[in-house]
C-alpha cells in the first residue's frame, strides 16, 4: 500500500522527535526507575560523599579484604568431637566401682569373698565420689578409663594387690535446654554422653514449621555457635554430641537485603548462608527486559567508620560505597558469580535510557497516526 502524503509527514517527524528525545534521556529525563548516571553523578564532585568501585576480577581480591558488613561473615559451628571430649565424668553422673582384692582380712572385700561391688557412687557436685577406707576421690573431667587408674592408685595406698573396675553412666541431672523453635521446648535429659543435637531436636517434636529459614543456634561454656538447619541436617560431621548445660536455640534467620529500580521493590530474605550479586537478582525476580540496565546494576552498602581506609587498602575510602556490576563483559559476569551480598545491602538496577526513548515514540507515533487519519 503506498506511502500517503501525511503518513510521511508523521514519519519525518518521528525521526526528529526520536533524535530529540536521545538528547532528553541524556540530560535525565524522568522514568519509573533512576538511570545509573543520575546516581553516580554525585560521584564525580569535588568532594563525593559515596566511594565508586567497579566490580571486576581484578578487584575481587581488595573488595574480600575489606569488613564484612551486616554479620560476622559466616556462621561458626562446632564440627563433631570439635567442642572437646564427651565421653567423661561429670557432676550427676552414677558410677559402679568392682574391687577385686585377693589378700586375706581385706578392707574392701567381705569376709570369704575376693571381691565387693560398690553400686550407684553418684559423682559430687565438687566432682567427686567417696570410697570406704580412702575417702573422696576426685575424678571430674577424666574419661571411664582415666578415673579407674586415679581410683586405682588411691585403692593401692591400703590394699596393693587390689584392681579396680570402673564403669560410668550418664546421670539424669544432666540435661540440654530446648529454649525455643521446636514443638516441645524445654529441658531434655541427656541419656548417654552420644546424645546428638539432632537427637535432642527430634526429642522436642522437632523444629517449628512456622519458621522460615531456621537458624540453630547453640550455647555452650560463654560462648554462641550457630549453624543454618539445612546445613546441620546435610552434614554429620555437624551433629555434635550434647553436653549437660547446653542450650539449643532454634530461630529465624533474620538476616536480609532490599531490592529497588528495574527489578522491583522489596525485601528478600537470606536462603543460605552466602548469596552472590548474580544470585540476588535471581531471588528478586531477575532482570526485567523491557526496562532494566545491564550495565547499571548498582549494589550500595554501608560500612561504618572505623573500616575507612584512606588508601582503599583494607577497607573503603568512604563509608558509603556503590559498588557497580556491568552484565554485558565477560568480566562483569564472571566477578558478579563471586561478588557476595551483604546483610542490608541495597541492590539496585537502573532504567535503562532506551526504555523512555521507545516509550516517547510510540506514544507520539500513536498521537500523530490518530491525528493524520483524522485530517
Amino acid at each position: 500500500m503506498p506511502i500517503l502524503g501525511g503518513e510521511l509527514l508523521v514519519i519525518r517527524r518521528l525521526l526528529l522527535l526520536a533524535l530529540t528525545v536521545v538528547g532528553l534521556a541524556g540530560c535525565g529525563f524522568p522514568a519509573g526507575a533512576p538511570f545509573q548516571s543520575e546516581i553516580l553523578a554525585e560521584a564525580n564532585a569535588e568532594h563525593p560523599s559515596f566511594d565508586v568501585v567497579e566490580v571486576s576480577r581484578a578487584n575481587l581480591a581488595r573488595i574480600d579484604a575489606w569488613p564484612t558488613t551486616g554479620w560476622a561473615g559466616q556462621y561458626r559451628w562446632l564440627t563433631a568431637g570439635g567442642g572437646g571430649p564427651t565421653n567423661v565424668i561429670r557432676a550427676g553422673d552414677v558410677i559402679d566401682l568392682a574391687i577385686w582384692d585377693s589378700q586375706e582380712n581385706s578392707l574392701l572385700a567381705p569376709p570369704n569373698a575376693k571381691s565387693t561391688l560398690m553400686k550407684g557412687l553418684i559423682v559430687a557436685p565438687g566432682g567427686s565420689i567417696f570410697v570406704p577406707y580412702v575417702g573422696d576421690v576426685v575424678i571430674n573431667g577424666l574419661t571411664p578409663m582415666a578415673a579407674r587408674q586415679v581410683v586405682q592408685r588411691e585403692i593401692e595406698r591400703i590394699a596393693p594387690s587390689a584392681q579396680v573396675q570402673l564403669e560410668m553412666v550418664a546421670g539424669e541431672s544432666n540435661t540440654a535446654d530446648l529454649v525455643r523453635g521446636v514443638i516441645h521446648p524445654g529441658p531434655v535429659q541427656l541419656p548417654s554422653r552420644n546424645f546428638t543435637i539432632l537427637s535432642l531436636i527430634a526429642k522436642g517434636g522437632g523444629i517449628d514449621t512456622r519458621l522460615r529459614n531456621p537458624l540453630v543456634r547453640l550455647i555452650r561454656g560463654g560462648q554462641t555457635y550457630e549453624i543454618r538447619a539445612e546445613d546441620l541436617f546435610a552434614d554429620a560431621s555437624r551433629n555434635i554430641a550434647m553436653r549437660g548445660g547446653d542450650k539449643v536455640i532454634v530461630d529465624e534467620d533474620r538476616r536480609y537485603f532490599v531490592t529497588a529500580g528495574a527489578t522491583g521493590d522489596g525485601i528478600v530474605e537470606f536462603d543460605r548462608e552466602h548469596i552472590t550479586a548474580m544470585e540476588a537478582l535471581s531471588m528478586s525476580g531477575g532482570l526485567n527486559e523491557s526496562r532494566a540496565d545491564p550495565q547499571g546494576i548498582l549494589i550500595l552498602r554501608d560500612y561504618p567508620a572505623s573500616a575507612v581506609r584512606p588508601d582503599g587498602v583494607g577497607g573503603p575510602q568512604l563509608p558509603q560505597v556503590v559498588f557497580t556490576v556491568d552484565l554485558t563483559s565477560a568480566d562483569g559476569l564472571f566477578a558478579a558469580r563471586e561478588f557476595e551480598v551483604n546483610p542490608g545491602d541495597l541492590v539496585m538496577v537502573t532504567e535503562s535510557q532506551m526504555v523512555t526513548v521507545a516509550q516517547v515514540i510510540e506514544l507520539a507515533a500513536t498521537g500523530l497516526l490518530v491525528r493524520t487519519r483524522l485530517q
